[in-house]
């Protein structure tokens, strides 16, 4: 039985006070045991974010890493300094990351393997645009995007990644795929680890759905049979995330 993820993906949101007030806040309606939550923070909140949540099930994630240990890579941050952070998750190849940062297949496989080697679960995000889905692309997007983004990943160590299925379509439009197509979508990528991984990798890894997740249609979703739970945005900065994590 897989336990449902709920994870908010807080954004480019939240100076390190409001991040503290907001935790403050929420966290005993956040909290939850039969759900494993997780608030993905900007860099500058994470300390905030992990020392407001102390003694909570509450874990919290990044939004991004490098895939390199160190160097002249100027702005970014490693692997290692999450680990030592005590970051267990992090977002990798977010749809925003690809479109305004030229992240690219290639280097979300490289991150995830950089994450994977320091204990580090990563969030591999997939997902297709709106002219793909109306061209009956989905799929070979998708095939595409996993073939590439988890190359050299092997059988022991795919059940350790999450993977976000977001069509891009969906992301902060107030779209949101049916549950059909979601399902559809999330059944294709845990078809895609069964073949090109194993039996037991494909029962235990998670997926998660994203794009305009909401109080409104979280259970439905969450209800699909491949579906694990979901990358949240815009309403994971909202006091209203515990209707989400508690599925409507």
């Amino acid at each position: 039985m897989r336990k449902k993820i709920v994870a908010g993906n807080w954004k480019m949101n939240f100076t390190p006070v409001e991040a503290k007030a907001f935790i403050a806040e929420n966290k005993s309606k956040f909290n939850a045991n039969n759900v494993e939550v997780v608030v993905c923070v900007p860099f500058v909140n994470l300390h905030t974010v992990q020392s407001e949540l102390a003694g909570t099930n509450i874990k919290v994630g990044a939004q991004n890493m490098h895939f390199m240990e160190k160097g002249a890579y100027t702005g970014e941050i490693s692997a290692q300094m999450l680990k030592q952070m005590g970051v267990p998750y992090v977002i990798i190849g977010h749809s925003e990351r690809r479109e305004y940062f030229a992240e690219t297949d290639e280097t979300v496989n490289l991150k995830t393997i950089a994450a994977l080697a320091n204990g580090l679960i990563p969030i591999v995000c997939v997902g297709e645009s709106q002219e793909q889905r109306l061209q009956n692309q989905t799929n070979d997007v998708l095939q595409k995007q996993l073939t590439d983004g988890l190359a050299k990943l092997t059988p022991e160590n795919i059940a350790d990644i999450v993977i976000a299925y977001e069509p891009i379509w969906a992301i902060g439009t107030g779209l949101t795929a049916t549950n059909e197509q979601a399902e559809d979508a999330c059944a294709f990528i845990r078809e895609f680890i069964l073949e090109h991984f194993d039996e037991e990798g494909a029962n235990k890894v998670r997926i998660l759905y994203g794009g305009s997740v909401t109080p409104q249609n979280a259970a439905e979703l969450f209800a699909m049979p491949n579906i694990d739970g979901g990358l949240v945005g815009g309403a994971s900065i909202l006091p209203t995330f515990e209707q989400v994590i508690h599925f409507g």
